[in-house]
């Protein structure tokens, strides 16, 4: 679940640079919440 979360957010963070449409920081703060995610996820997993 986590992991479709980040791709998510990864893939819309990247359609916003392509495009250059962005909500101002809000693509980027989906970006830090994508790799927080992400490292979360990694670390349970490690456990």
């Amino acid at each position: 679940m986590l992991w479709t979360i980040a791709i998510v957010l990864c893939v819309l963070w990247i359609l916003g640079l392509i495009t250059s449409y962005t909500f101002g920081g809000l693509i980027h703060i989906l970006l830090v919440i994508a790799v927080i995610l992400i490292v979360v996820n990694l670390v349970r997993r490690s456990r």
